[in-house]
This record gives C-alpha cells, structure tokens and sequence, in this order.
C-alpha cells in the first residue's frame, strides 16, 4: 500500500514526497532499526512506548515517528514547541480520549523540538503519559540530560539519531531521481558521479539539505538533462557545514578542540578549529578559548604561549576575518606543541577549595600595612621580613599563610619546559626554609 499516493500533492518539496513509506525505505539509523536491534524488535512485537529521539536536523526524526504511528494503526497528533503551548496540549489530550473512546485507537503526541517546552509546559503532559492517554515521542538536535526535566526522561526511553553516512545518501539521491511517483522519475535526469559526490558531502549527513540541493538542481536543467560539476559548484556558493551556535554541536567542537590542543596534536587541532570557522563560528569565541588554554594547559610550562594567544585575539579584533583567523591559527598550533602543564590551574582550584571552606581568615598583623599610629600600636607590620634585604632576596623560614592555617602546597610544578627551572628553584628555596633557625613560629601539630 502506497501510503503517501493520495495524501502527497505535487507541489510539495522534494523532501517531503520523498519521505519513507515504509520501514525499508528509510534511509540511516540501522543501529536502531536493523534486525534484531533495540527499536525494530519493540516494533515488530507491538511493544511501543514513550521515546525521544535524539540527532541533529534531517537525520529522519520525525519521518520515524510518523512511521510508527502508521505501524501501530495510531492516531497521530503532532506539535511544535516553537509554537505550541499548554492550550495544544490540552487539545491534544481531548482528541486523545475521543479516539480511544470512538475507536479503541491510541494516540501517538509527537512534540518536535521538545527541548524549547519549558518545565510547566513539560509537566503538562507527563500525567496523561503516565496514565496511558498518551503515547508520547519527542525530537530534540539538544542533549537531552541538559534540556528536558527528569520527571520527563523517567517515562521515556532516548534514541540516538546519527548523522546519515554517504552510502545511505547515495542510495537516498538514486531513489530520489529513479522514483516516477514522488521523486524526480519523469524527468529523466542523469548526473556525474563527481556531481553526485560533491552534493553527497554538501548535505554533511543531512537527508533533507541533500533532496532541496538535488531539487534546485534538477529545476535548472531541461528533461533528460544531467547534472554536472559545473551547475552544482553554482549551487554551493556558500557550503557551510550544520553548526549551532548555542547548542550540543557547538559544545562538541569546541571540547573536541580544547582536547587536541592538550593532546599535543596540531593537526587535529587545526581541523577542529577549521571546522568551527566553516560553521560560522565567532573567531573572537575562539580566540578567547584559546587564551584559556594557554593558561589551564600550558601554564609556567611556557609562559610565552599567554603573551602570543592575547597577540593573536588582538590580531584578530583588529584585521577581522580571514586574516585574523591566521593569527588565531599560529596560536593553536603553537600551544599544541608547546610544553604542557596544568599546575597552575590545579593549584588554584585547590586554593579555591580551602577558601569556599574555611571562614574568612585575617592575614597576620607582620603581613598588614601600619600607614597611622595606631596600626603600629596594635602590632601591624611588626616583625616583618623585607625580601629584598634578606640573603638572596628571600626571607628563608617566613609563613605568609593565615596563623589559623598550616602552609599549604597548592602548585606543583612538573618537570617539563619552564617549569622544571622553577621546581628547582622552589625545591632550593625550600631548602633554604629547612635549614633556617629563624622560623616566626612552630609549625603547628
């Protein structure tokens, strides 16, 4: 039975008359849907139940949803959280229990883009989807765990959806041209096998993107006619790839970046850089990124790195792209070679630690300034070592930590670049601290 014969006019888009009509027409996601795995097998035993599915756009999320209400011969109601609101969902709710009340049929609640419902608009519905009135399925390019409320996550289980590979691209477009029905059939198109590579990697996994560029594509040539090169290089005047600015895929590079520069690998790092970039991500964003890893990553392993990372975001807020985003990249790659120590971050965040547990401790009075007379009186300043005027510049012996506290050691520097010069530095101070007899002092138990 073809299910889209009398529902699908001929206007509409491509992508839409090309949807599946069936499971084995549907195109990705075999981790789900293949034999004998999770979501085929709850399928074919009738077993269905509340769900979100979770993949970036054009991956067929809500093409599967509609399928499996087909399947499941239930009443399919859909909508949007961009639009809806408590009121669509009370309405859903009605048309719930007269079509379980007419025909015996379940409802099906497909909320697309459920990750902008906020937490009342989410409760709204949990009860008829604990008492069964609902059988509720979710589309969300959002993780989940940051995004819906845990009540929600409870009641339903959470599908990934991945990115549609090439070769389930490839067998999407040759269905799309050979298909006289919905796709592109009656016109007797050809196109080159570079052509078809070429708009394969321009939709970077995305089903829908690769249908509209294979639509606009065959409306500028004649019937019988063949896509080339030269007509799809038209086409793709600005390829950017998907990327969202405020949302997982956004996150995911960013981490993946950071993660490369720690690794010392420079070329994963240019990658992951140049991926942003093509994605339409601020520079200066990244730019600022940058600064932070020279001082969590790199640290006193290489002070130089910080001075060059502030260079090149001054680079580029002053020149803009593309020619600041150079200055950006000599900065990553130079981190990602530099030496690599995260001593400083570690040790102050164990500072910060100390702090956020302990009640506010005065410094000692022979560390506090006495600029009046009564400073003085009151013992501000007394005892005091001054630095400089000590043998080699340091006062051996001295504690400059609250009296209430026992000197903590928060930065270890480690034996690699710079810092190796410093822990011998400190290692010898510490010596000079062993044999002085001159303590302010004991130490305490």
């Amino acid at each position: 039975m073809d299910l889209f014969a009398a529902r699908t006019p001929p206007h509409q888009p491509l992508a839409a008359r090309m949807r599946p009509a069936s499971l084995d027409e549907y195109a990705g996601q075999q981790h789900l849907l293949g034999p004998g795995r999770p979501l085929r097998v709850a399928l074919e035993q009738g077993a269905l139940h509340s769900m979100i599915f979770w993949g970036p756009p054009g991956v067929g999320k809500t093409t599967l949803a509609k399928l499996l209400a087909t399947l499941a011969d239930a009443h399919f109601v859909t909508i949007s959280a961009v639009l809806a609101g408590v009121k669509d969902i009370r309405l859903a709710v009605d048309q719930a229990r007269q079509h379980a009340a007419q025909n015996g049929r379940q409802t099906i609640l497909f909320v697309d883009e459920v990750h902008r419902f906020n937490k009342a608009q989410q409760d709204a519905f949990l009860p008829y989807v604990e008492d069964g009135t609902l059988l509720f399925i979710g589309a969300t390019t959002e993780n989940p765990s940051f995004e819906l409320n845990n009540a929600l996550l409870s009641r339903a289980r959470i599908y990934v959806l991945k990115a549609l590979d090439e070769q389930a691209l490839d067998a999407l477009l040759s269905r799309a041209l050979a298909d006289e029905q919905r796709g592109l059939g009656q016109h007797q198109l050809t196109i080159s096998a570079e052509a078809r590579s070429i708009l394969i990697g321009a939709a970077d996994g995305d089903a829908r993107r690769l249908l509209n560029l294979l639509e606009i594509a065959a409306d500028l040539v004649a019937d019988g006619g063949s896509i080339d090169v030269e007509l799809v290089g038209d086409l793709l005047n600005d390829n950017r790839r998907r990327f969202d600015k405020g949302g997982e895929a956004f996150y995911d590079q960013i981490s993946a970046l950071h993660k490369s520069v720690r690794g010392s690998d420079p070329d994963a790092s240019l990658y992951w850089y140049a991926r942003m970039i093509d994605g339409g991500c601020d520079p200066l964003y990244i730019a600022r990124r940058v600064v932070r890893m020279a001082s969590e990553d790199i640290g006193n392993a290489d002070p130089r790195a910080l001075t060059l990372c502030l260079n090149a975001w001054d680079v580029q807020e002053r020149l803009g792209s593309p020619e600041g985003e150079l200055a950006v990249a000599q900065a990553i790659v130079y981190l990602a070679c530099a030496p690599k120590s995260n001593a400083v971050y570690m040790g102050y965040k164990m500072a910060l630690q100390d702090v956020a547990g302990q009640p506010s401790l005065e410094p000692p009075l022979h560390l506090r300034n006495a600029p009046t007379k009564l400073m003085k009186e009151l013992g501000y300043s007394q005892g005091y070592r001054y630095a400089h005027d000590e043998p080699e510049a340091y006062a051996a012996g001295e504690d400059y930590f609250p009296e209430e506290m026992q000197p903590r050691r928060y930065y270890q520097p480690v034996n690699r670049g710079l810092e190796l010069k410093i822990g011998q530095k400190l290692e010898y101070l510490r010596g000079l601290d062993a044999a002085s007899t001159s303590k302010r002092r004991p130490e305490q138990p």
